[in-house]
């Protein structure tokens, strides 16, 4: 029930204040900080999500036009351009990650017997990144090709709950295959990945590891067919056979037979190869788990058209991964 408080004061009773607290003391967030808390940051960045501000000044000028609501919303300190805009500059973005992914883990214990269309048991998560384009006269720190600028989000989704697990941001310039090299893999989870992600080293690595993984292949890798299994070509597929690669440097990485599944999409009509460590499943089951791979486009749609990631309140790097970690969290 409505007992006179405003909707953002209700909406931010459901963030949990300790947890948050527990993050700003991992990165002694408010050392020497007197009046303009973590939290109060944090406050006036989310009003800014959700009410769309398009400046340090519009954010302030809304806040200060309702100043005597401000205290029973949760702001202790006074509400300034200056002094946010310096706390998005020194406090440490970290925060705010690790904040994220305390309502991530929350979110996700919501959706664990949710059903995505597909009859599995283990957890399949989609492994993508969209780029973020900034100015580069305004971001000179992070420049990824002649006369611009732009960070990655890298991004784990979890296909059951369509929530990101883990979310990377880095420079436009580091390619998305590293960000393998940061996942913490689980065992019996199936990863889906697009062709940008194919190194056979990493993938291996992957395999090792007790987890599978779902890659949608190159063109120009070289092989050997050791089997072929049977298939149903009334429902696209094309063919399910097991390989073994024959590249000098693939051979290497990657010493095992693997199985690669060709094909057709109607929808976009073309041939998809797939290569896969997983035996068990039918082929048309992986072929319907890379299909649930476009949740982490519709995603990545989501974010640059609802959340305020296109104009930023700050210049810096500190500032800007501030602002896209709010964004997720809000």
């Amino acid at each position: 029930m409505n007992h006179g408080r405003t909707i953002f004061s209700q909406l931010m009773d459901f963030l949990p204040y300790y947890d948050f607290m527990k993050c700003v003391d991992r990165y002694a967030g408010q050392y020497k900080v007197k009046s303009f808390t973590c939290w109060d940051q944090f406050l006036c960045m989310a009003f800014a999500q959700l009410t769309y501000r398009e400046s340090l000044r519009d954010i302030e000028a809304c806040l200060r036009a309702t100043q005597t609501k401000l205290y029973h919303v949760g702001f202790r300190g006074n509400i300034s351009r200056s002094t946010l805009a310096y706390a998005n500059e020194t406090r440490n973005w970290r925060i705010y990650e690790d904040f994220a992914h305390v309502l991530i883990r929350q979110a996700r214990e919501l959706y664990v017997e949710e059903d995505f269309g597909i009859e599995l048991d283990q957890t399949v998560y989609a492994l993508d990144a969209t780029l973020i384009d900034l100015c580069l006269s305004l971001f000179p720190w992070a420049p990824y090709c002649k006369g611009k600028s732009g960070v990655k989000l890298h991004t784990l989704l979890d296909i059951r709950a369509s929530i990101p697990v883990v979310a990377y941001i880095t420079h436009a310039r580091i390619h998305e295959v590293h960000i393998l090299d940061q996942l913490f893999l689980e065992a019996g989870a199936m990863y889906i990945m697009d062709r940008g992600y194919m190194d056979f080293a990493r993938l291996y690595h992957i395999h090792r590891s007790s987890a599978f993984f779902l890659v949608r292949a190159k063109k120009n890798i070289k092989f050997k067919r050791v089997y072929s299994h049977p298939v149903d070509r009334s429902t696209g597929l094309r063919c399910d056979q097991t390989i073994r690669l024959t590249g000098i440097f693939s051979s290497r990485n990657y010493p095992e037979n693997m199985r690669r599944i060709r094909f057709h999409d109607d929808e976009h009509n073309q041939n998809i190869v797939l290569l896969s460590d997983n035996f068990q499943l039918p082929a048309h089951t992986l072929t319907d788990l890379y299909r649930c791979r476009w949740k982490v486009e519709l995603f990545f749609k989501w974010i640059k058209q609802h959340l305020r990631i296109k104009a930023f309140y700050g210049l810096s790097e500190n500032a800007v991964k501030t602002q896209i970690w709010i964004a997720i969290t809000i």
